[in-house]
């Protein structure tokens, strides 16, 4: 074999197995994931995103139905984004390979002939199960290496809570230099907001008292059970005053990564999820998505508040990113912590419950009280 032959068919292994690289990212594979929002797809144009470090081309077919393939070419690695697509199938910009866009089946060839005993119809790009929902293309995740898996037996894509026909919706957007897990135990904090989110509209350092509240175990996540919310947080009490009923918030964690809160007053109601995917390794992103019925909040009112917050957020993980660089030995206390340790004993379980096949167990035993000071 010539050394040119070796060295393709090396790379062409590099390509088709999962590397140790690839398995050791810390990443939670086989599970949904939101990829862009759906206006990023416009027309017939190819988009492209970054989910656990696996680089996609995401498009919509001339029936409006999304799709999502790994943007790389099986014959030469070329970047399918870089190609053209015609509302069915996606053209290489290389040599014009053409595959279907909702099964990554190649379809045509166009330097073969007669004589080559390439069966074309066996080549796939690599392709992925794709749904839209709540103005997110989300991307199944497969595991590297892994077998196609029947869409039936895919679970089904999260969605955001809705309590009644007519609500307003927001989405925003920002990206963390964190790894995933540094996100998602920050999404879940419970004692930074005095001091990240001080403000006169949410709170103050000064406003710090003890709290307790309760948690219940949950598939694969685990639930703050429906309870008032802070006394000293402003919107929550001026809802209050509105309806002059109670103010009920429950949140949820759900691996891989969501974070789901609803809060009921009357027949008012507040939804939300935020969910922390992994890009790379050094690299997340949060996506939150709200839904109410309070229609004396404008959308664009509560998009200027929250967009403060998420700025918030950012800054004090890119502040954060600078003391990870140096791998200082970090610590997680009781009961403020209690969560993250949680969320790190969940996913770990998980990952040694697909090894063995055993039954996942859960952390939690049962309700717990937590205190803390915030």
């Amino acid at each position: 074999m010539s050394d040119t032959a070796r060295t393709l068919v090396q790379m062409n292994d590099a390509a088709a197995n999962p590397s140790e690289r690839e398995a050791d990212l810390g990443f939670l594979w086989d599970f949904w994931y939101p990829a862009l929002r759906s206006t990023e797809i416009i027309g017939q144009r190819l988009a492209t995103a970054m989910l656990l470090e696996v680089p996609l081309v995401l498009g919509r077919t001339s029936d409006g139905q999304v799709f999502a393939m790994r943007d790389s070419c099986p014959h030469r690695g070329i970047p399918l984004s870089y190609g053209r697509f015609d509302g069915k199938a996606v053209e290489c910009s290389y040599h014009g390979w053409r595959f279907d866009a909702c099964s990554g089946r190649c379809i045509e060839i166009p330097s073969r002939t007669d004589q080559d005993k390439i069966k074309t119809e066996r080549i796939f790009a690599g392709h992925y199960a794709c749904e839209e929902h709540d103005g997110y293309v989300w991307v199944f995740m497969q595991s590297p290496g892994a077998r196609a898996v029947d869409i039936a037996n895919i679970p089904t894509t999260p969605r955001l809570a809705t309590f009644s026909e007519k609500f307003k919706i927001m989405h925003l957007a920002c990206d963390l230099p964190a790894h995933v897990d540094h996100g998602i135990i920050g999404l879940m904090d419970p004692a930074h907001g005095p001091f990240v989110h001080q403000s006169w509209f949410w709170r103050s350092r000064g406003s710090i008292h003890e709290k307790q509240k309760q948690f219940e175990p949950i598939p694969n996540g685990f639930r703050m059970s429906p309870h008032s919310p802070s006394s000293n947080s402003l919107p929550y009490q001026m809802l209050k005053k509105r309806t002059g009923e109670p103010v009920t918030t429950t949140i949820d964690f759900i691996l891989p990564n969501r974070r789901l809160e609803e809060i009921h007053s009357g027949k008012l109601w507040f939804s939300s999820q935020t969910t922390v995917t992994p890009v790379r390794r050094d690299l997340c992103r949060i996506d939150f998505v709200a839904a109410w019925n309070l229609f004396f909040l404008p959308v664009s009112i509560f998009r200027i508040f929250g967009k403060i917050f998420l700025r918030q957020d950012q800054e004090t993980m890119i502040q954060q990113a600078e003391g990870l660089k140096h791998s200082p030995h970090l610590m997680l206390i009781d009961d403020a912590d209690r969560p993250a340790k949680w969320y790190f004993a969940l996913k770990s379980n998980l990952i040694e419950s697909r090894r063995t096949g055993e039954t996942l167990p859960h952390p939690m035993g049962g309700p717990v009280t937590l205190h803390w000071r915030s």
